[in-house]
């Protein structure tokens, strides 16, 4: 009997720890009301942190509730993360993606970041403003994503450490503690990389043959590019900020979905930022649970000028 309560208890702790509630919070600018869902973790930690995930999808498909995002949530409230789940304004849902050419695609793409950092900066507005309710620490945000949303919470911090207009929703002084990006990148306009003030320590994750958010360097017109993990780690590194960069060798843009399966690299990231470690740490990853697919083989051209679909 007493095995059987024991068993009985650990099953309520764990429904427990992956209860989900949903929510409604407010863009800025056309006052669209979007949801968020948040999972309460049973064992928080003690820091009370939160993480603020967007998904993935191109800017024109995806929800906060995917499979593939619910298990991300679920595996980070299991590690004592109060985890917040948003959805986002898709800039690419309505977008005649078959007028597209390699002349005016970048145009279409800034609108959609412009359009996310926004929505991602409202969300974190949000999260401040129910701070007592969630029980978590605003200082103790952390920010994470896949692909688009990956792209999305870096954007928000560039744009927060830049004082630039999207991220003007924003709490004042307000500063992530940490900022976790699956296969994302920044988008620079005149084509050059600058932090007018200090970004959060940020961990990149990226597959090296990743082309469709090119691992290095993609320029996208004349006057903007979109700098990878490896190019932004290489400001970081020179101007003495925090960061870790997993570098997945021969691998593509897979890697935006491999946050289920890093919890213990997410972790420790966190937990050397919390401890205040200076950190300049550059690994290049190999592990027989991570190969090729086919993502390894597309490119930004197939995703939008062929109209296919990023996971």
């Amino acid at each position: 009997m007493k095995r059987q309560i024991a068993t009985l208890m650990a099953v309520l702790a764990t429904l427990c720890a992956l209860a989900q509630q949903t929510y409604q919070y407010v863009t800025r600018n056309d006052s669209t009301h979007l949801l968020l869902d948040v999972y309460r973790p049973a064992n928080p930690r003690a820091d009370h942190a939160c993480v603020l995930y967007m998904f993935g999808g191109g800017f024109y498909l995806g929800e906060r509730n995917s499979e593939h995002v619910v298990l991300g949530c679920q595996r980070l409230a299991d590690r004592g993360f109060t985890v917040v789940s948003i959805d986002y304004r898709l800039g690419l849902r309505d977008a005649d993606l078959a007028k597209a050419n390699l002349f005016n695609v970048h145009s279409y793409f800034e609108n959609a970041v412009s359009v996310a950092v926004q929505d991602c900066s409202a969300a974190i507005a949000w999260i401040c403003n129910h701070a007592d309710e969630l029980a978590i620490d605003t200082s103790h945000i952390i920010l994470t994503g896949n692909s688009a949303g990956a792209i999305s919470v870096l954007q928000t911090d560039y744009c927060r450490a830049n004082s630039l207009p999207d991220a003007a929703e924003l709490p004042q002084s307000f500063k992530p503690l940490a900022v976790v990006p699956y296969a994302g990148g920044i988008i620079c306009r005149n084509s050059k990389l600058h932090y007018a003030t200090e970004p959060a320590p940020t961990c990149f994750f990226h597959g090296t043959a990743d082309r469709i958010v090119n691992y290095k360097r993609l320029r996208s017109s004349l006057s903007t590019s979109q700098f990878g993990a490896d190019r932004v780690a290489k400001e970081f590194s020179r101007k003495g900020f925090d960061h870790w960069v997993l570098r997945f060798d021969g691998l593509g843009h897979e890697v935006a979905s491999y946050l289920p399966y890093t919890i213990e690299e997410f972790v420790a990231f966190v937990d050397a930022v919390e401890a205040g470690r200076h950190m300049d740490y550059d690994a290049h990853c190999t592990d027989s649970r991570f190969v090729p697919t086919e993502w390894s083989k597309r490119t930004v051209f197939d995703l939008y000028l062929r109209n296919n679909v990023a996971n």
